[in-house]
């Protein structure tokens, strides 16, 4: 997994309306890159909605915001659809930009054991460096620990 102090990879994804989004439409801004594991489950809404909730406030701080999981496009356009998400839900169901940040990989659920993605989030700044991992989210005010770093 990407740590602080990394530098983000080049990355590109097709969003909810079937836009190219890439890493370099966002140089020199701070950004916000929050890994979900399934649209529209429990804990994902929680954390989508809580951050388009507080959308004013993180980017009264500067921050642009881009959600990824493994979603497929029709998938994540439902989900953005449903909750009126304001920021790109990029799907990534070839792992690309999963494996690139490091957050796919072996996970324990009700003890069984598979692959997925594990919830983090990296906070970038504006020279594409990594300045904080956030692993432990707090779905249901995620808007605030981004805030306080």
């Amino acid at each position: 997994m990407l740590k602080i102090g990394d530098k983000v990879p080049d990355f590109k994804g097709i969003d909810q309306d079937e836009k190219v989004i890439a890493y370099k439409d966002y140089k020199g801004k701070k950004l916000v890159v929050f890994f979900y594991p399934k649209a529209s489950t429990p804990g994902c809404t929680a954390e989508a909605c809580d951050l388009r909730d507080n959308e004013e406030a993180l980017k009264a701080q500067g921050y642009e915001l881009i959600g990824v999981s493994a979603d497929s496009v029709v998938r994540q356009k439902k989900f953005a659809e449903k909750y009126d998400l304001p920021f790109p839900l990029l799907a990534d169901e070839n792992h690309e930009i999963l494996n690139a940040f490091g957050v796919w990989g072996p996970k324990k659920f009700m003890g069984k054991e598979f692959d997925g993605i594990h919830r983090t989030t990296f906070i970038i700044d504006e020279k594409g460096t990594i300045t904080d991992v956030i692993e432990k989210v707090k779905t249901k005010e995620h808007a605030k620990q981004i805030l306080e770093k």
